[in-house]
């Protein structure tokens, strides 16, 4: 594509999560629209594609991939469906933003990461987007500027709401805690050796059968200790907090959500976001806009992502993997991963 003409992006999958993207292009982000809209419920995609000027709906992804108008892909797209959909995009040549999860399984989120590598260019960023907002981003600039020392633990909280009666106690880690997953690595710089997963007295208010809350204990490569509190029924709100203590000092982000009002007699009160989407929608605005920045930079660059890559999603699969192994056993279990020195990689992009 020319630096003059703005990015066509097909979204694959308009569910809460796509539509929410389709809108952010439309009316946020500059230098891209959307051309291409797909979904399994067709009617749904061809009523969302009637308020895009331009946008047409294509009925197969695999089609809509190779669609000779679409300059990249933005995966929405339920994740048993991210296998075959990113290895597509690789086959074409064509960027591709993957929302969580990389792929369903360890073994395939591999065979991408080391598809990609063969390539000698990377294509795939992960849509992780706790790296972009400024909380985590100003949390991160701290501790690598080492006026903390060194870090020593990692407290995480990670509250939701509620969640969709559907949901078990293993999405629970595979949905929820691999956030918190993503923060370890990103702000550690590490990777995560072992995982446990402790499940306290269920909440009676939680779904029959569903183990919440949880506490995830990690250990990093290095030895440090993180422990994650998930609790995806409170009835209250979304909360999500991060703590590092280090050897000179801790600092903690998630607590000035919303203003915060101290009153008589002694009183503090704020306003807590209720979504997700409320409390990282800067992010996710963040992520969208740095993301079509470097595809439309990315034939003069050579770097088509500027942010998390194939292998964190492939790192978050197989701590996640790990944790799923820890909840059915409730013992500590080591995290299987292959050296990253044995994938052929491709040149290297700055997070």
């Amino acid at each position: 594509m020319t630096a003059s003409r703005n990015l066509r992006i097909a979204v694959l999958g308009v569910g809460m999560m796509g539509a929410d993207h389709v809108t952010r292009i439309t009316s946020t982000i500059s230098g891209a629209r959307v051309a291409v809209v797909n979904d399994y419920v067709v009617e749904k995609a061809a009523r969302l594609a009637a308020t895009i000027p331009n946008c047409r709906v294509v009925e197969d992804p695999f089609d809509a991939i190779a669609d000779p108008d679409v300059d990249a892909v933005l995966l929405a797209s339920p994740g048993p469906a991210h296998e075959k959909q990113l290895l597509a995009c690789l086959e074409h040549g064509k960027p591709v933003m993957c929302e969580k999860p990389l792929t369903t399984d360890v073994a395939t989120s591999l065979e991408v990461v080391t598809r990609e590598a063969e390539l000698g260019t990377k294509l795939i960023q992960v849509g992780f987007m706790r790296r972009f907002d400024p909380e985590y981003r100003q949390l991160a600039a701290l501790l690598h500027s080492g006026q903390l020392g060194r870090p020593l633990l990692l407290h995480c909280i990670h509250r939701n709401l509620s969640v969709p009666p559907h949901f078990d106690s293993a999405m629970i880690v595979k949905d929820s805690l691999v956030h918190e997953v993503d923060v370890t690595r990103f702000l550690l710089n590490e990777e995560i050796s072992s995982v446990q997963i402790i499940t306290p007295r269920p909440n009676p208010r939680a779904p029959e059968g569903l183990r919440d809350p949880q506490i995830a204990l990690f250990t990093t490569t290095s030895g440090m200790h993180v422990d994650v509190e998930v609790f995806v029924t409170t009835g209250v709100a979304y909360e999500v907090r991060t703590e590092v203590v280090g050897e000179s000092g801790s600092a903690m982000i998630g607590l000035d959500v919303g203003l915060i009002r101290t009153s008589t007699p002694g009183i503090r009160s704020g306003r807590i976001t209720r979504t997700f989407m409320e409390r990282f929608g800067q992010a996710y605005d963040i992520e969208l806009q740095r993301w079509v920045d470097a595809v439309r930079s990315g034939s003069r660059t050579g770097n088509y992502i500027d942010g998390p890559d194939a292998w964190d999603g492939y790192a978050a699969a197989a701590v996640c993997a790990a944790g799923v192994e820890s909840l059915e056993t409730g013992e500590r279990v080591t995290v299987e991963m292959v050296q990253r020195s044995s994938i052929r990689s491709p040149r290297t992009t700055g997070n």
